[in-house]
């Protein structure tokens, strides 16, 4: 039997740190493809259980379109069976718009509620899950209750804990977990793809989101997916990369640079390496020390560089130094200026390296960054 364990999909979300209502547009229709694509992957494969560990949705409010789109996907496809469990981001909003509830998806309550994935047949592979809460989270764990004979699934949403968080709901302790007879622990809340063993029978993972949606989620995002032999219930579990972008961080050390001029031919070289797909967003972070005196646009790097990738943007995280020498004996009021601000001692070495820097742009008549 195949299975998909998927999570924090977060359709419909605003997606307006970074990008402008055009981009940001695009980017929530492409969460939303992504997530039909996957359920088109689900049906070409004969995956019969799609398992949402949360999160969905972005928000409680959902627009008619995604909403439609999720509702229509699951009705299309009646051979696969959707199984939501709402994490933290989403309430009813999508059930309560809902006239009907589509047979072939089923939810979870906040007690342990018990699915037989292959009921029609051996009837031994067995999902059961539970949305935590605050007010039976500590309590929730004695009473889960499995058949060792049964291949068992456990599908939870939050960040997993060694040990017991008190009343603070989406926290999994692990440790109430252990020895259970859990064989996959089925995990969401994470946004990156993580697994490791439970105990020396089962595993806990997160299947990571979908798509990346800040630069937080860099790297590469999908699905993980299931394959259980009823008869004698081992396992393949194969994490499947399923983006259709991907986001990047890259430092680049502009140490030395003059100008914005070469500190863009820099990260030009620095990208050109990557060989990153003109289709993913990229953020630059410049840093090194520069002199306070160099000419540094982040603007006119980013309009340089920005048609090579869907998005690009540049970051200033360079620290700056004074070469005091240079103004030691500069009669002029911009050499007095540097003498008067070295000589502050309440200052730090970089807040007067910040003040110079201020200073000398104010004084040549410079817009201030």
């Amino acid at each position: 039997m195949k299975i998909i364990h998927c999570a924090d999909v977060h359709l419909d979300s605003r997606l307006s740190a970074n990008l402008d209502e055009r981009r940001a547009r695009l980017r929530r229709e492409e969460l939303l493809h992504t997530f039909l694509r996957m359920i088109d992957y689900a049906a070409e494969h004969e995956v019969e259980a799609v398992l949402i560990a949360g999160d969905l949705f972005d928000t409680r409010r959902v627009q008619a379109g995604v909403r439609n789109a999720v509702e229509g996907a699951v009705r299309k496809h009646p051979d696969i069976d959707f199984y939501l469990l709402r994490g933290n981001h989403e309430a009813a909003g999508f059930l309560d718009a809902l006239e009907e509830l589509p047979p072939n998806l089923m939810l979870f309550g906040t007690d342990w509620t018990e699915y037989v994935l292959n009921s029609g047949r051996a009837g031994n592979i067995v999902l059961t899950g539970a949305e935590l809460t605050s007010e039976k989270a500590g309590a929730l764990y004695g009473g889960l209750v499995l058949d060792y004979e049964n291949f068992n699934i456990v599908m939870l949403h939050g960040q997993q804990n060694q040990y017991m968080g008190r009343n603070r709901a989406e926290v999994i302790a692990l440790e109430e977990l252990k020895n259970k007879g859990i064989d996959y622990l089925a995990l969401g809340h994470v946004h990156a793809y993580h697994m490791e063993e439970l105990d020396r029978r089962g595993k806990w993972c997160y299947s990571g989101c979908l798509e990346g949606r800040g630069f937080d989620e860099c790297g590469e995002h999908g699905f993980v997916l299931l394959d259980i032999d009823e008869d004698s219930l081992e396992y393949r579990c194969e994490w499947v990369p399923f983006a259709g972008r991907q986001l990047h961080a890259l430092e680049v050390d502009v140490t030395g640079c003059a100008t914005s001029a070469e500190m863009a031919d820099l990260v030009e070289d620095a990208l050109a390496r990557e060989n990153w797909s003109p289709r993913d967003l990229v953020k630059v972070i410049l840093t090194g020390r520069v002199d306070v005196t160099c000419e540094k646009d982040t603007d006119f790097m980013t309009r340089k560089l920005e048609d090579g990738f869907f998005f690009l943007k540049i970051t200033d995280e360079t620290k700056l130094s004074v070469d005091f020498d240079r103004f030691l004996l500069d009669e002029s009021l911009k050499g007095e200026f540097v003498r008067q601000v070295r000589a502050a001692a309440e200052l730090s070495e970089e807040t007067k390296s910040v003040v110079i820097r201020y200073g000398l742009q104010a004084l040549a008549g410079e817009d201030m960054e």
